[in-house]
């Protein structure tokens, strides 16, 4: 790991637990063990480093959440995967994410106070609805989607389930909470869709 790398993976880990803001340059430097020059060789400033600190949250989300997706034909069936993913790859990763969902505590934190900085979050958040609403599409298109909603609802639907679950979880910790809530999601996308092979 390069001392960049060590960096933004020292600062991903602060701002899962603490938020941007809460996190001081100080506290980087602590945990990168670095000294101040040394940061801003490789970045401009804290708010340089957050836009490379998201970059990497995005690639460390996708490889967790979208594993095994592309080995899925039925499009309900890979939605299922994402889910199963996100619990059991994405919220159980204290590695990155000792705090939670980074997205979603930088999201909460930084929208009445750097809402420039939200916006970039959240267009995260709009195309991942966007890839779950793809999916939707496809199976009501190939006739395996049965009545259960227009697929902007159901999108809506869980996409609002898992920011519920990665906040309870965040906050209780509470892997029965968390398998329980995951399991109605999954539970519902079976009930209305019309093709029986699953993942």
């Amino acid at each position: 790991m390069t001392r960049k790398e060590k960096i933004i993976n020292q600062s991903l880990r602060l701002f899962s637990l603490n938020g941007f803001l809460n996190t001081s340059l100080r506290d980087i430097l602590e945990a990168a063990q670095i000294s101040k020059g040394g940061f801003f060789n490789y970045f401009k400033n804290k708010e340089d480093l957050f836009h490379q600190v998201l970059s990497e949250a995005r690639k460390i989300w996708r490889e967790k959440n979208l594993y095994g997706v592309d080995r899925i034909e039925d499009p309900i069936g890979k939605i299922v995967r994402i889910l199963k993913n996100y619990r059991d790859r994405y919220l159980m990763d204290s590695e990155n994410f000792p705090g939670g969902c980074l997205f979603i505590t930088l999201s909460v934190e930084l929208d009445d106070l750097r809402p420039h900085l939200a916006k970039e979050v959240n267009e995260g958040f709009v195309r991942f609805k966007g890839m779950i609403k793809r999916f939707l599409d496809q199976a009501k298109k190939s006739g395996r989607l049965e009545n259960g909603g227009t697929t902007g609802e159901i999108t809506e639907m869980i996409f609002s389930g898992m920011l519920g679950a990665s906040l309870m979880y965040g906050a209780s910790k509470s892997r029965k909470d968390l398998n329980g809530t995951m399991k109605a999601l999954i539970s519902y996308l079976e009930k209305i869709s019309a093709s029986r092979n699953r993942v």
